[in-house]
């Protein structure tokens, strides 16, 4: 009861303009994310009213905010807060520090195993990365390989010799490479059929759309912080970026994925974290 007072005190205005109260589903993360502070409490309210809102909140099937300051709070999937594989709640392994400003990964061995086996969404998916961080480095932020026949991908590499590269269930041909300066921002890789995938960098397309067929298996759990390869079934390319935000879920037309952004754009900035 404390708690439910507590952030019903903190949103203030905003809950008073939408009919008062809190979102039940912001209510079940916080109290499962042990959140406590009123702005952060506020600041999840918000998004999860949002993303309702903009009627993206049912194609979201894990949705990480990285709030609270720890490995425990930034496990829990705000689409369902439970602490099991069947949640998505993220196993975090090795080198991974965790902060108000989200997830720093360490570039040796750190990664999270999100448990979200996404060979079932070969041709309706979208992988999202909110990165703070200006790195260019030989790594993949997030990502799942197979390496077999034929190979294929889904992935978000920010910055690599000043190229970004994005595969979607494809092969290494039919990637997207996009000149690319500044890590920094959200990353939106997104498949709406069996022959087109989109990247959108905050508000706006990223690169071509390319036309390319939706190809193989990728049986083996989205990882974040490295790319996972289930030819091995160890993760690979391992990042040293720091992410504040990641999601994974159904396809987001171009309207779903600039307001997607304006969403997690708000989230950020009512944490004092934007970039």
């Amino acid at each position: 009861m404390a708690l439910q007072i507590s952030i019903s005190n903190a949103i203030g205005a905003r809950a008073v303009a939408g009919g008062g109260g809190v979102d039940p589903d912001a209510q079940a993360f916080i109290t499962a994310a042990a959140i406590t502070d009123p702005t952060q409490q506020s600041a999840i309210n918000t998004l999860v009213v949002d993303l309702k809102g903009y009627n993206v909140w049912t194609k979201m099937k894990a949705l990480y905010p990285f709030v609270g300051g720890s490995a425990l709070a930034h496990k829990f999937n705000l689409k369902d807060p439970r602490d099991l594989d069947a949640a998505f709640r993220i196993i975090w392994n090795g080198g991974v520090t965790h902060d108000a400003n989200g997830v720093q990964f360490g570039g040796v061995n750190g990664w999270g195993d999100t448990k979200f086996n996404i060979n079932s969404y070969i041709n309706n998916n979208h992988i999202s990365l909110y990165i703070r961080q200006n790195k260019d480095e030989a790594a993949v932020d997030c990502g799942v390989y197979n390496f077999g026949f034929p190979t294929t991908f889904i992935d978000i590499e920010s910055r690599i010799s000043n190229v970004a590269y994005f595969g979607n269930f494809t092969a290494g041909g039919d990637i997207i490479s996009v000149a690319n300066t500044d890590s920094r921002g959200l990353y939106i890789n997104t498949r709406t059929s069996s022959t087109i995938f989109k990247i959108f960098k905050n508000n706006s397309q990223f690169g071509l759309t390319k036309t390319a067929s939706s190809t193989g298996t990728l049986n083996g759990n989205l990882s974040l912080g490295a790319r996972y390869n289930v030819s091995t079934s160890t993760p690979e390319s391992y990042s040293s970026k720091q992410v504040a935000f990641a999601s994974i879920g159904d396809g987001l037309t171009d309207t779903e994925a600039a307001n997607f952004y304006t969403a997690v754009q708000t989230f950020q900035t009512a944490l004092n974290r934007n970039v």
